[in-house]
């Protein structure tokens, strides 16, 4: 029995420890097991916009994401607490508790926190950043010259359905003027991963091989693969050529 509780009392001090440190983060730290918040740090209960803290212990963590993105992140926590998989740093969205939706960076990785084993995530708003990202987008999306009859659009920022509608509009010309054989589409620095931006992917891709063009689609991150196999058939998604980013792109049609 002594034992125990001195096992107990060494757990009750690490806890207070993490908590005395991550504190002092200004940056929204948050743990959970099963889903369910464990604890989260004043920083992150002010950028929730909850009340206070016992607002938050016991919630269910999944549910401040956009519902197309929960399966993705109910994926990474199973891969964190079953297999001990750090999740790559990725942006995506959150509900506060005051209903604002909110652009963020979010990175997660398992823990223990005292006999538990859990997730700790960190989120960062990105906001700012985003922002500034929406003010220098142009409705222009440049196409670049790389080798002759090879060149690549590189898509940045938000994509939503008047920016798809003008995409689809104005590069078309751009694409016939330049008289290209391969474009390489990189949609890593797309951020919202939504069907505006899949039904904008598969619809260019259709309209530059009825060109003559042979698109190649780079960029391609875990979240965007599984809403294309979640929503499209098998023949569909084959018609995408998808390669792991531009260098490795480049490196096979020079090859070719």
């Amino acid at each position: 029995m002594n034992n125990q509780k001195i096992v107990n009392r060494e757990e009750i001090e690490k806890k207070e420890l993490y908590h005395q440190i991550v504190e002092y983060s200004f940056e929204t730290t948050i743990i959970h097991s099963d889903h369910k918040v464990l604890y989260i740090n004043d920083a992150g209960v002010q950028f929730m916009k909850a009340g206070k803290k016992e607002d938050l212990i016991g919630a269910n963590v999944v549910d401040v994401f956009e519902e197309e993105y929960r399966d993705f992140i109910v994926e990474r926590i199973r891969e964190g607490e079953e297999k001990g998989i750090v999740g790559e740093l990725v942006e995506t969205i959150v509900y506060r508790a005051d209903g604002a939706k909110v652009e963020v960076d979010l990175y997660c990785h398992p823990v223990d926190y005292g006999d538990s084993k859990a997730i700790q995530t960190i989120i960062r708003d990105i906001t700012p950043r985003k922002n500034v990202e929406r003010d220098l987008i142009k409705v222009m999306t440049p196409i670049v010259p790389i080798y002759d009859g090879i060149a690549v659009l590189p898509l940045v920022g938000n994509v939503d359905e008047e920016r798809a509608l003008q995409l689809l509009d104005s590069l078309p010309p751009k694409v016939q003027k330049q008289e290209m054989d391969y474009l390489i589409i990189d949609v890593s620095g797309i951020y919202n991963i939504d069907a505006t931006v899949l039904d904008f992917l598969f619809k260019f891709n259709a309209m530059l091989r009825l060109l003559g063009v042979s698109p190649i689609c780079t960029g391609v991150r875990p979240e965007l693969a599984l809403k294309l196999v979640h929503t499209y058939s098998d023949n569909d998604i084959l018609s995408l050529h998808t390669m792991p980013n531009v260098k490795e792109a480049l490196k096979y049609l020079m090859d070719r």
